[in-house]
């Protein structure tokens, strides 16, 4: 007995002994923490039902904005430039609730895949499980076209949270429609293209208008698609230099635009001569044409209708301005026929063109010299307040519909009353039960707009540029 328990013992004390290293134990330790982690990240994934809607940036010269201004539609969509994390907005990235981290992605089955940038005050989980989402869509009027084409839509996705293995974001702005008709109902009817600024490559409202500008006109003649290629920019071109203008054709000016809504202005004018002028035309022919050419300074005599020596050279030297002959005995020299007669008009229009649009950059300065402070720029409704409110309440005090005294910035009953009572007086509405009575909307904001900018001009033109 006692030597078999010898042989044990010497048998267990003959062992080698192996000595473990410090560092293995911390090792195993990271390891064994950071596992469950790692396996259980992989399934993180989970599904939910989500609202989705749309946001876009807004831009200055817009032809619309939905809540009636840039600094409005700014409110309601944030500055447009950067999201709540500090990442520049870019095609992918979206607005969700504060209970998911920035950086969780979000699979939308036929729309894309998003990532979280962004917040918002009405981005919340619903108390009915459905958990709100606001997509970023682009720029401008493109991108407020394609927020009001994409509405509500109720999605089932699938969430892949911050730390998770996520799938790339992938969304392209194109897969959703931006048809520009939908910002009718948002454009305000004194818009006209002094407003806007379409330039070369983008896809807007404005762009389209100008189209149909140029089309009727005759400088356009493919469908206006709103889309500002090269096709666009040479029909500028040609206005321009039919108009002898000179500046950028790769964006919509303001010299430029002035003509173009001038020009259509004019573009159904009668021609001021009703027929060649010569020895045997009539005299109310002649007198017309007496008439044309002192307006355009090339005619300094009596309008009497005589085809006289000092007629005849003033057609003469019209048309040695315009190298249609060379010296008085040339065929036509000193007759209006109908290429002379085609020079004339261009001239003429080409004159009262440039005298109206001047008048229109004029009253666009008046417009745009008008600060939100003293201007109401943004849609309006009951239970509102601040300084818009303020701004209505005193328009509509100076027209006559508000009391003075009751000017507060408080969208009450009493301003709601005002509203309805120009409504109906300026024929916005037909009656206090019309479903937009006591609204300022983009009827009743043009409107106002309108009163104000005639207000003001009327005032400029008898006390100066003081007034502004």
């Amino acid at each position: 007995m006692n030597k078999q328990k010898f042989i044990h013992r010497s048998l267990y004390r003959s062992a080698p002994k192996v000595r473990i290293p410090k560092r293995i134990p911390t090792i195993l330790l990271i390891i064994f923490c950071i596992a469950p982690i790692c396996s259980e990240g992989a399934d993180e994934s989970y599904e939910q039902d989500f609202l989705i809607t749309a946001y876009y940036s807004p831009i200055p010269d817009q032809c619309c904005y939905v809540k009636g201004g840039l600094k409005a539609d700014k409110i309601l969509n944030g500055n447009g430039t950067h999201a709540a994390d500090g990442t520049p907005v870019y095609p992918g990235m979206v607005a969700a609730p504060a209970g998911y981290n920035f950086g969780t992605s979000i699979n939308l089955p036929g729309i894309g895949v998003f990532k979280v940038h962004d917040r918002g005050g009405a981005i919340i989980e619903r108390g009915d499980g459905l958990h709100r989402l606001d997509l970023w869509v682009g720029y401008g009027e493109e991108g407020l076209a394609r927020a009001l084409a994409l509405g509500i839509v109720r999605v089932k996705g699938t969430v892949y949270p911050e730390g998770s293995v996520q799938p790339e974001t992938s969304f392209e702005l194109e897969s959703l429609d931006a048809p520009l008709k939908r910002l009718d109902e948002f454009k305000l009817s004194g818009t006209n293209l002094l407003d806007t600024a379409p330039a070369l490559n983008e896809r807007s409202y404005s762009a389209m208008m100008m189209q149909e500008h140029l089309k009727s006109l005759g400088y356009f003649t493919h469908a206006s698609t709103g889309f500002f290629g090269e096709v666009t920019q040479e029909s500028i071109r040609r206005f321009q230099q039919d108009f002898r203008l000179s500046g950028r054709d790769d964006k919509l000016t303001e010299q430029t635009a002035a003509y173009i809504l001038s020009a259509v202005r004019r573009k159904d004018a009668s021609n001021p001569i009703d027929d060649n002028v010569d020895s045997s035309s009539a005299r109310n022919t002649i007198q017309q044409a007496q008439r044309l050419l002192r307006f355009l300074g090339f005619y300094e005599g009596r309008t009497d209708g005589e085809y006289s020596d000092e007629l005849m050279a003033s057609i003469l030297k019209f048309q040695q301005e315009y190298w249609l002959v060379g010296t008085k005995n040339d065929p036509g020299a000193g007759r209006i026929g109908p290429i002379t007669m085609r020079h004339i008009r261009a001239l003429w229009d080409r004159t009262l063109v440039s005298r109206y649009a001047e008048k229109l950059i004029f009253i666009q300065k008046v417009k745009s010299s008008l600060t939100g402070e003293q201007f109401v720029d943004t849609f309006l409704q009951e239970g509102q307040y601040g300084t818009q409110v303020k701004n209505l309440q005193s328009e509509l005090a100076s027209l006559g519909y508000f009391p003075h005294e009751k000017i507060n910035g408080s969208f009450g009953p009493l301003t709601k009353d005002s509203v309805v009572s120009y409504q109906i007086d300026y024929g916005i509405i037909s009656s206090k039960n019309h479903i937009g009575a006591g609204v300022v909307g983009p009827a009743t904001l043009s409107s106002l707009r309108s009163n104000k900018l005639k207000d003001i001009y009327a005032r400029v033109r008898s006390e100066g540029l003081k007034v502004l």
